[in-house]
């Protein structure tokens, strides 16, 4: 807010880890029950950026480029014989979606909704082109 002696606006802090936490568990929370059920146990893990063995590991330059990242084994590559495994997770980087939601003026939980939802689309064994065209077809 601003008043007469102080014009300029007065924004509060930048959405924190544990912010963008809360709006990733919410949109995980609207998934249709249907494809929730196939999503218990996948973890949700805010980052403030990507570690460079992340970004060398994806051949990505800048962390900057980088929002989301699903990590595990896609359900088209599971198999009963499959030995234990380390559990399904979604990392969100938290300075590249504020970047993004700064870039675009976007609502900020659309945003985080979206990259979770893209995440998610990754454990169900979706390629990074066929969920740009699903995302095409639904704009």
């Amino acid at each position: 807010m601003s008043d007469l002696r102080n014009p300029i606006p007065i924004f509060g802090p930048p959405p924190s880890i544990d912010d963008i936490a809360d709006m990733a568990e919410r949109a995980l929370a609207t998934i249709p029950l249907r494809l929730a059920q196939h999503v218990r146990g996948v973890g949700i893990t805010v980052e403030d950026m990507p570690d460079e063995q992340t970004l060398d590991d994806l051949d990505i330059e800048s962390g900057w480029d980088l929002t989301g990242l699903y990590h595990g084994t896609p359900m088209t590559e599971r198999s009963v014989m499959d030995n234990a495994r380390e559990p399904d997770l979604i990392f969100l980087y938290r300075e590249p979606i504020l970047l993004e939601w700064i870039e675009t003026g976007v609502d900020l939980y659309g945003l985080v909704r979206n990259v979770v939802i893209h995440e998610i689309a990754h454990h169900f064994g979706f390629s990074d082109a066929e969920i740009d065209t699903i995302e095409q077809d639904m704009a």
